[in-house]
């Protein structure tokens, strides 16, 4: 890929540039322009990413957006607000499709289908089965079964990934049942005189006391893995003939064991109905992907097969789907032109390169997610894709991809479970998207707002948690677009109050949380939010409205929840700061509901982050995490070995040296810095 990145020659233009002298700026640019493979970034005034898009020749695509008249489209409202462009040249299409995803992933640009990046897979892992060598440390000589989250090393074997966490511990406890690895830490392992009650229950085979030997129990790994594998007959057969060669050889409890195991692997077959008849197709690792559109929404529905077992699926939800597959479609469109005139046959049909705005978004997932993910064997897909595509995921892979979306048997079946799965999905998501957008409504008329869109309504709920007084702290939440924005939560730390003074707190709080805002608002740089929420009566809304008139707010935005008789869920009144009477909502009304939601989840907020502070301050977790030099890692070594804060406090400096990574120097630091 090259590095020639051809950005636009002027400066970001400001809020005040003459629009005719960017577009001719831009239109000077666009005839400098190579005929050359790359990828293109539209930038608006602000240098906001408007929209990344790939062309297998810049100057004809790019010239296609701006020397056609798009009219009140979408593509023409996205064109009037570019301000600026940048393109980067490669050497192939292939490279030109992996870097506008990469880009995408990136700078979630506001034209382009965006899924989130959720990367938080888990696998199940067998840890030391690539050294194995009889010697070292039990995970070396007594491989375990782990759930495990994040990147992966060449040093354990890891299966995946998995669609959740129930899936990784459902197949531990089934090879448990059926081959009876271990599950504990090797610290547990090492330091164990009998055997647990996982070994009472038939669940271990008790390596940790020397109840089984190590070429047995390898064996016993090596079956594991091939049934993660799929190579579930094999097993079955090579369990066969053990069980056999030990009777055979008068060794009938090893017999027993053998034929035990045969009958547990039956069992777990005979039960798992949906894999069953996979099973005997020999299938590997599998990825089927339905995608739906309704609504203006799309849902993607991704169900994974490992080692032929289907372990169920999930549902993705984009962003930016009716602008995306708007720009995609013009795109193919264009496409489909330039190929015209390049075979002479003149203007092209009207409908051709017409996409689906489904395959639009399918291939959008299959891009992002795959682009720096483990590829499976086979994707079996509910409409067909652009083998570009399939061809560019595989040259980065190095792996051969293959796709089928036209399947049969058993994956016509994976292929309807995950087509009807998504059909839910989105009908639930519509579903709670319309209930939550009529709550909004409600909730807007009972207060009598003046709201011109919903969908930017914002609130503020604030609440203040603290035990006896201790560990004070308050919270900040935020609804916006119909749903809580956790990404824009806050927590204060209250300090400087009597212990248990709420008011004091709910003053601090809200003077630290509009005290800049109020200078923005008053320039105009600013805006406050619509409704300011307080868990709290008469008193808490009092305090609010000493803190907006002494910041020049406007108090008419002060609402309070105040409990009703008896404090019963239900019964709340709401209390305004403007001296209006009290609104007493009905107990079934969807403008309660929402305040409930909102004020429940401002309380959850506020007391999780005082119980995490609680703690921190009575263990003094904090004084390990002040020392230089000893981060995370050190940290759970030392608490780890230590059994907690007190026990590294207690300990000497000798003591603390023999932790690992913790050289004499550090352990002399992390001494003088606890005692």
């Amino acid at each position: 890929m090259s590095d020639a990145v051809l950005p636009s020659s002027a400066p970001a233009a400001g809020p005040a540039a003459d629009p005719a002298a960017i577009r001719e700026r831009l239109l000077a640019e666009v005839a400098a322009l190579p005929s050359l493979p790359g990828v293109y970034r539209y930038f608006d005034a602000a240098g906001q990413v408007l929209y990344v898009g790939k062309a297998g020749n810049l100057k004809k695509r790019v010239s296609s957006y701006f020397h056609k008249d798009h009219g009140g489209t979408r593509i023409g409202h996205m064109v009037g607000r570019i301000a600026r462009l940048e393109t980067t040249v490669v050497r192939s299409e292939a490279e030109a499709l992996l870097l506008e995803n990469n880009l995408i992933k990136a700078l979630n640009p506001r034209f382009n289908i965006l899924f989130r990046d959720d990367k938080s897979y888990p696998y199940l892992k067998i840890t030391g089965v690539r050294e194995r060598d009889g010697e070292g440390g039990p995970s070396t000589r007594y491989p375990r079964l782990a759930y495990y989250r994040g990147s992966v090393d060449r040093k354990h074997r890891y299966f995946g990934p998995y669609p959740g966490a129930w899936a990784v511990k459902e197949t531990i406890q089934l090879l448990q049942k059926v081959f009876k690895l271990r599950t504990c830490e090797d610290t547990v392992f090492a330091n164990r005189s009998r055997p647990c009650l996982l070994y009472q229950i038939r669940r271990c085979s008790g390596p940790c006391v020397g109840l089984i030997g190590t070429a047995d129990y390898a064996q016993d790994v090596a079956h594991a893995e091939a049934f993660l594998l799929g190579q579930t007959q094999e097993v079955l057969d090579q369990l066969q003939a053990q069980m056999m060669a030990f009777s055979d050889a008068l060794e009938f409890e090893r017999a027993a064991e053998a034929r035990n195991q045969i009958a547990a692997l039956s069992r777990v077959l005979h039960q798992q109905s949906v894999e069953t008849s996979s099973l005997s197709s020999g299938e590997g690792d599998v990825d089927i992907l339905a995608v739906r559109l309704q609504g203006g929404r799309a849902c993607v529905n991704l169900a994974m097969v490992r080692g032929g077992r289907h372990l169920g699926d999930r549902a993705y939800f984009p962003t930016h789907v009716e602008e995306a597959t708007a720009l995609g479609a013009a795109e193919a469109a264009a496409e489909a032109a330039d190929a015209a005139a390049e075979t002479g046959q003149g203007a092209a049909p009207a409908d051709a390169g017409r996409r689906d705005p489904e395959v639009l978004v399918l291939e959008a997932f299959i891009a992002q997610h795959y682009l720096d993910s483990a590829l499976p064997s086979l994707l079996v897909t509910s409409h067909r894709i652009d083998p570009a595509l399939v061809a560019a995921l595989s040259q980065q892979s190095g792996s051969r991809l293959a796709v089928q979306h036209q399947p049969r048997e058993q994956r016509r079946i994976w292929l309807d479970m995950a087509i009807k799965g998504a059909e839910l999905a989105l009908a639930r998501l519509l579903a709670e998207e319309g209930s939550q957008r009529e709550r909004t409504r409600a909730l807007a008329e009972a207060l009598d707002l003046q709201v011109h869109d919903l969908d930017t309504l914002r609130i503020e709920c604030f609440d203040v948690s603290h035990t006896a007084g201790e560990a004070t702290q308050a919270s900040c939440v935020v609804f916006e677009n119909h749903q809580m924005q956790s990404a824009q939560y806050r927590r204060f730390n209250i300090e400087g109050v009597t212990g248990g003074d709420d008011y004091a707190a709910m003053r601090q709080v809200l003077t630290r949380r509009y005290a800049k805002l109020a200078e923005g608002v008053a320039t105009g740089a600013a805006r406050m939010p619509d409704v300011v929420l307080i868990d709290g009566g008469r008193g808490q809304v009092g305090v609010a409205r000493e803190v907006f008139e002494e910041l020049g707010l406007d108090i008419s935005l002060i609402v309070g929840v105040e409990k009703g008789e008896g404090r019963k869920v239900g019964l709340e009144e709401l209390v305004f700061a403007d001296g209006r009477p009290k609104v007493a909502l009905g107990h079934d009304s969807a403008a309660l509901m929402l305040v409930a939601q909102i004020r429940d989840e401002a309380h959850r907020f506020a007391i999780t982050g005082m119980r995490a502070r609680r703690a921190k301050l009575r263990t003094g977790g904090s004084r390990l995490e002040d020392i230089p030099g000893v981060g995370p890692k050190k940290r759970a070594r030392l608490l780890q070995r230590f059994g907690g804060v007190r026990g590294v406090t207690n300990a000497s400096v000798d003591d603390l040296s023999q932790v690992e990574g913790i050289s004499k120097e550090l352990a002399e630091d992390i001494y003088r810095a606890l005692h």
